[in-house]
């Protein structure tokens, strides 16, 4: 066996209750191991595996902190080096970003006859993303899976969507149709590497294609984590149905021409949609088809202080927020709708509590996300004066939480706090539209939601977010921390291993 695989893990060990499932379990682990071998035979070996995979990672380590210091010592040796347009210094002295704008005026100048690819496979932009992780399909088109489901795979906990809403980690693709953006937020995990634009200007990929190519990537990384010390054979098998599609990557899902027909894709095959965007394109937004559920990133609560934290190119980009608001008070009883709210302590969290409850209260969203920022050292964040310093506590999420629920309360508008996960510093606050009996229910009941899908298809049957939601789990709720007690929560070194309750209103 050793020299079939290279004297790597070939498949994760198996496990089974000799009282209860030692007969089924064996069965299907014998059955994934029967598939394994017939690859080793077929391709002489394993593939590429996972680097350092025999290093037992924390699950709640960020993995953006390999892929920028892994870049580091290369990077100042190659010929070409890329810097950020907002981060070139003209004086020499200024650290502070340079604003530009992208939109184009005046005269509308003529098509090439031949439109370019967004990435070609020769570009800088290629590379940088394929370093990161990224599997590039296409010319426009990405996939990449998180360090939670890797967490998932081995047991070690998934993400805060699991405590919300009831994705399990490991059954996730994260990818995006494209790798485009029209923001260029301070906070972005992807290194200012990804392309940026107003307008589409590529060349256009077959969504069926698009389909079929980020599939294939998502499963070959998770092949790629047999090998990994601690993954669980029952989930590595699970993990091989995606069940769930988070068009969230990179870049903007939206600005994809064929979105409509991608996602018609994604639900022909049982794939909820979970699709993010950032207030910047209604006209797609209104004319976007029913999603499981509809994330609009709030990264602020006024104009100044959304244009220094997106760096948004487009010059009507506080109108275009504003339209996207009045489209989800719209949409709202048709679309499950979330408002995503990013915390940057010294830029969104100081008496802004009253301009997000100015912002609930004219778009109605069902839930409202209320999420720390990530630091990912990038140069990017560096130049726009982002530094540690600016990632809050989750104490100070929480108590923002508590006072923007307040406001909320003393405006009349029905809502309370509903879900939290404090590994990831986020809690969730529900419409009491997801409160049933007294009991919050911003889960989703994924078979309900294709049932009523596919019986709107057929008759015209309408539905709304109500009759496909799901009883919120006990530990979930807010003040019991979120984290799945059947999973092994697993701490860094010298930490903390003590979680406090969430405060109470």
């Amino acid at each position: 066996m050793a020299k079939l695989t290279g004297r790597k893990r070939a498949y994760p060990l198996g496990m089974g209750d000799v009282k209860s499932d030692a007969d089924s379990a064996l069965k299907e682990w014998t059955h994934g191991l029967t598939d394994i071998l017939s690859d080793v035979l077929e391709n002489g070996g394993l593939g590429e595996g996972v680097p350092g995979s025999g290093d037992a990672l924390e699950s709640d380590e960020e993995d953006v902190e390999d892929d920028v210091s892994g870049s580091k010592s290369k990077s100042q040796n190659t010929s070409q080096t890329m810097v950020d347009l907002e981060d070139i210094k003209m004086n020499g002295d200024s650290a502070a970003p340079i604003p530009v704008d992208f939109t184009t005026v005046g005269k509308a100048v003529s098509a090439e006859p031949t439109a370019k690819e967004m990435v070609p496979t020769t570009s800088p932009t290629y590379a940088a993303l394929t370093k990161q992780g990224y599997s590039i399909v296409g010319s426009h088109s990405g996939v990449k899976i998180c360090r939670w489901t890797k967490s998932a795979l081995r047991g070690r906990g998934s993400c805060y969507k699991y405590s919300f809403y009831g994705i399990r980690s490991h059954l996730c693709m994260e990818a995006t149709p494209s790798l485009s953006c029209s923001n260029k937020c301070i906070f972005c995990w992807r290194h200012g590497t990804n392309p940026v634009g107003t307008t589409w200007r590529w060349k256009v990929d077959d969504p069926d294609m698009i389909f079929q190519g980020v599939k294939e990537g998502h499963y070959k990384k998770i092949k790629m984590m047999r090998g990994v010390p601690g993954v669980r054979a029952e989930r590595f098998s699970e993990a091989m149905r995606i069940r769930h599609c988070a068009l969230s990557l990179v870049g903007e899902p939206i600005f994809y021409p064929h979105i409509n027909r991608f996602l018609d894709l994604l639900h022909a095959e049982h794939i909820s949609s979970f699709m993010v965007c950032n207030a910047q394109h209604p006209d797609q937004l209104e004319r976007l088809h029913r999603v499981t559920q509809l994330y609009v990133s709030i990264d602020a609560s006024n104009r100044e202080s959304l244009r220094k934290i997106d760096r948004p190119l487009h010059r009507d980009f506080w109108e275009r927020f504003q339209r996207c608001l009045d489209i989800l008070r719209e949409k709202r009883h048709f679309q499950r709708t979330v408002f995503r709210l990013t915390l940057v302590k010294g830029f969104n969290v100081d008496d802004e509590v009253i301009g997000y409850a100015n912002l609930v209260e004219k778009a109605l969203p069902g839930l409202v996300e209320i999420k720390g920022v990530t630091y990912c050292g990038t140069s990017t964040s560096a130049g726009a004066g982002l530094t540690m310093q600016n990632v809050p506590f989750y104490e100070e999420i929480s108590a923002f939480v508590v006072a923007l629920n307040a406001e909320l309360e003393r405006r009349g508008l029905k809502y309370g706090l509903a879900a939290e996960h404090a590994h990831s510093c986020c809690v969730l606050i529900a419409s009491e539209r997801f409160s049933k009996n007294g009991k919050w229910h911003t889960r989703i009941d994924y078979d309900r939601f294709f049932e009523l899908l596919e019986k709107e298809k057929a008759d015209g049957t309408t539905f709304t977010p109500e009759d496909y939601m799901r009883e919120t789990e006990d530990w979930a709720l807010w003040g019991n921390g979120g984290f799945d007690p059947n999973d092994e929560r697993v701490y860094r070194k010298k930490k903390d291993k003590t979680i406090e309750a969430a405060p109470t209103s």
